[in-house]
């Protein structure tokens, strides 16, 4: 109905090319138009201005030999006062932009080798650059699509995928170099054990040596008081005397806790009245042979 009344309408963010006998004669805007077909003008096509995006997967081999699937996601639109180079210079836009991701991320010729952004670099750091990777394959597409009138907005690498042999190498290279860093930390964190633990026994029985000597001190103490408190009060009694009285006392107060205790491990001797002076009398002898040794 419109092209019998001479008029189309062209919608928002597009534009149409308009043609008399054949020949290319003007850009239409949005809006409605007047085409009088009997005048040889007809409308031949029209192009989007929207942004647009195309995914180009393609695989690449890196420096060091490591072949890999990268996925590029390019952004792109019609510039409006180069709709006539859009329409007309390219048959297979797509195709083109993908021609180009291609030639600048791998290279099949040596002349183009410069070209390539991915076979200079090694495996391990593709993914560290890919920003530098994108950017450098939306130079190479600015330069070439401007020429035909499109405009790259953005270039993304989104994926960026090894061959499965060696992302399973990967894998197992990552995992034992985390095994080989858990090990360390576990034997570090056993050597540190071990020596608190050290530490810890070194100092309880430094406390222990204390305590011991700390009790024989006031065991002295006590039986040097007994005797001489015992020696004023009794008048006639020798240190001997006072010396077997307190053993005696000591004796007894032993095989009272060794009764009182019911899971005490005990040591039997021979006991009785008589066998505390002998008891005694062996005490005296290793104290006397031992002040004649010294």
């Amino acid at each position: 109905m419109g092209n019998l009344f001479c008029c189309v309408q062209v919608d928002q963010s597009t534009v149409a090319v308009k043609e008399r006998f054949g020949k290319f004669d003007d850009v239409l805007q949005p809006g409605c138009h007047c085409l009088p077909w009997i005048l040889g003008s007809r409308l031949v096509g029209h192009l989007s201005l929207r942004v647009q995006q195309l995914d180009v997967r393609c695989e690449t081999k890196t420096k060091d030999n490591v072949f890999v699937t990268v996925v590029a996601s390019v952004q792109y639109r019609a510039l409006a006062n180069q709709a006539s180079d859009a329409f007309y210079k390219l048959s297979n836009t797509e195709g083109q932009i993908q021609a180009y991701v291609f030639d600048a991320l791998t290279f099949s010729l040596d002349r183009f080798s410069h070209k390539s952004k991915c076979s200079k670099t090694r495996f391990d750091d593709v993914f560290e650059q890919k920003n530098e990777i994108a950017k450098a394959v939306e130079g190479e597409l600015e330069k070439a699509m401007s020429t035909y009138g499109y405009e790259i907005v953005q270039t993304l690498i989104v994926d960026i995928e090894p061959d499965v042999h060696v992302k399973r190498a990967m894998n197992e290279i990552n995992a034992a170099a985390r095994l080989r860093v858990a090990a360390n930390e576990k034997a570090e964190a056993g050597k540190i054990l071990q020596i608190k633990r050290a530490e810890g026994e070194a100092e309880s029985k430094y406390l222990a040596g204390l305590g011991v000597a700390r009790q024989r001190r006031a065991i002295v103490d006590g039986l040097r008081d007994s005797v001489l408190g015992f020696s004023e009060n009794v008048p006639g009694t020798s240190a001997k005397d006072v010396m077997d009285m307190v053993l005696v006392t000591q004796y007894f107060d032993t095989m009272k806790d060794i009764g009182a205790a019911s899971k005490s491990s005990a040591v039997f001797i021979p006991h009785g009245p008589g066998a505390v002076r002998d008891v005694a009398s062996q005490i005296r002898e290793g104290l006397l042979q031992a002040s004649s040794v010294s």
